[in-house]
């Protein structure tokens, strides 16, 4: 029998793994764009596609033989949109940048939501909200260092489809078959999409093997392992450790692609993540 010890060693593996795997989706979407080895759709819809074999693929393994009622269109539209406006920022921005504006939009998505249904937050939880919205700002007011209007549109946009995705999400029974269901549901949207953009085709070997590595691993490994190191978590301690998602990223930018991180990113980066950490500590404390 695994002794505790050991258990919480294989949990933080996991989600250590899984987070590395998310920041990957922010690397590998800018190197394949950023060097216009592939066009914006096409990553999309070859991500999304290499999602969905991967995850049917380890569901089959799993002893589950049909999907055909798990996850919802509603799911894969959010999903898709999340795609597309993800890969159509990154031609703009930079992987730092993007990253950060993705987790605050999606943070604040969420917030939002527990305001709607009638959650009230404390004042600790105001004060993060209000820190982390103006780190936000800060980051996309115009200057110098500022990142392109229309990537950071694109990329809240992003970020608000993911909260949306992730809302829906929420206490499901089995969220790999959902997610499986979700990710086939996807691909014809994403498709579409492509058709549209055929004019803009561009592939090559290298951004198609990149879209596939962001899509089989860096998605659908990824999310798997992340709902198994879920297991091992509480709900604050996953959403607080997602915090250093936007770092690696940033750190992946400048390892792999020669990035520079600016005083701007910095100063925002820790003004938005530390303004997330305190909002959520302030919902642990009146919990």
């Amino acid at each position: 029998m695994p002794s505790p010890k050991s258990g919480q060693f294989r949990t933080a593996c996991l989600t250590a793994a899984s987070l590395v795997a998310f920041a990957a989706n922010s690397v590998l979407c800018r190197l394949a764009l950023g060097s216009a080895s592939i066009d914006a759709a096409s990553f999309s819809t070859i991500r999304l596609l290499s999602g969905a074999v991967v995850l049917m693929l380890l569901t089959r393994l799993g002893g589950r033989r049909t999907l055909e009622n798990q996850g919802s269109w509603r799911s894969a539209a959010a999903l898709a949109l999340y795609a597309i406006t993800f890969s159509y920022a990154y031609v703009l921005l930079g992987t730092g940048t993007g990253a950060l504006i993705l987790f605050g939009a999606v943070q604040a998505t969420m917030i939002i939501a527990g305001l709607v249904s009638g959650e009230r937050p404390t004042a600790v939880e105001w004060l993060g909200l209000l820190i982390a919205v103006a780190g936000l700002v800060y980051l996309v007011l115009p200057g110098v260092s500022s990142p392109s209007p229309s990537g950071a549109v694109l990329m809240t946009a992003a970020g608000i489809s993911w909260g949306i995705y992730s809302l829906r999400g929420r206490g499901a029974d089995n969220p790999v078959r959902i997610t499986t269901g979700n990710f086939i549901r996807s691909v014809p949207l994403v498709l579409a999409v492509s058709l549209v953009m055929l004019p803009l085709l561009h592939l090559s070997p290298e951004g198609v093997l990149i879209a596939a590595i962001s899509g089989g691993v860096a998605s659908g490994l990824g999310y798997v392992v992340w709902y198994t190191a879920l297991r091992g978590v509480t709900a604050t301690l996953a959403a607080t450790v997602q915090l250093a998602v936007p770092l690696l990223a940033a750190a992946g930018g400048v390892l792999f692609l020669s990035e520079t991180v600016s005083a701007r990113l910095i100063l925002s980066g820790l003004a938005i993540l530390g303004g997330v950490g305190l909002a959520i500590m302030g919902r642990t404390g009146s919990s």
